[in-house]
């Protein structure tokens, strides 16, 4: 058994979910998610709790059930919490500023990159050189934060670029003349 998918979703305070057949929706106080799950694996709502079950062992079914069971999971922390991912600017005159709900990127490019703000999804620009991507769709507000990323990816050398704030970079020694 999947040690994710046989443990249940706690469904918070001010969250609600409703089952249609196979499409969860869920309401809280952040926004509304709904989603189509696949038919193979069966969810039963009980007390506050929601349970996943899927009907036999094959390698499909035993995929499916603890990636269903997370794809849930983060449906219901997100409109209840959010979710947020933090970037930083590294370099001289790497810098970001918010415009209304555009984000604008000056990273030593010959133009300025914007980035428009989706629905669910937002920007914050605490100082220049950092940025805070935040929302209740954990998928949107990921792939807007690796969009931003691959503007100007860290580079090995001197570490310039954009990255988020918990990253690593290998540094890599540089030529050296004899």
């Amino acid at each position: 058994m999947s040690r994710i998918g046989k443990s249940p979703v706690t469904i918070p305070a001010g969250v609600t979910v409703s089952l249609d057949g196979h499409t969860v929706t869920v309401k809280g106080p952040k926004g509304e998610l709904t989603r189509q799950l696949s038919p193979k694996i069966s969810l039963e709502i009980k007390d506050n709790e929601i349970e996943f079950t899927r009907p036999d062992d094959s390698k499909e079914n035993r995929s499916l059930h603890g990636t269903t069971r997370s794809i849930v999971n983060n449906m219901v922390v997100g409109v209840s919490e959010g979710f947020k991912k933090e970037l930083q600017l590294i370099g001289v005159g790497y810098r970001a500023q918010k415009q209304g709900n555009k984000l604008v990127l000056n990273v030593g490019l010959s133009h300025s990159v914007e980035f428009e703000a989706e629905e669910g999804v937002g920007f914050d620009v605490p100082s220049n050189t950092s940025i805070i991507v935040e929302g209740f769709n954990k998928e949107k507000v990921g792939e807007l934060a690796a969009n931003i990323r691959a503007v100007r990816p860290p580079e090995p050398y001197k570490g310039k670029g954009i990255r988020y704030v918990d990253e690593y970079v290998i540094r890599k020694e540089g030529k050296t003349g004899k």
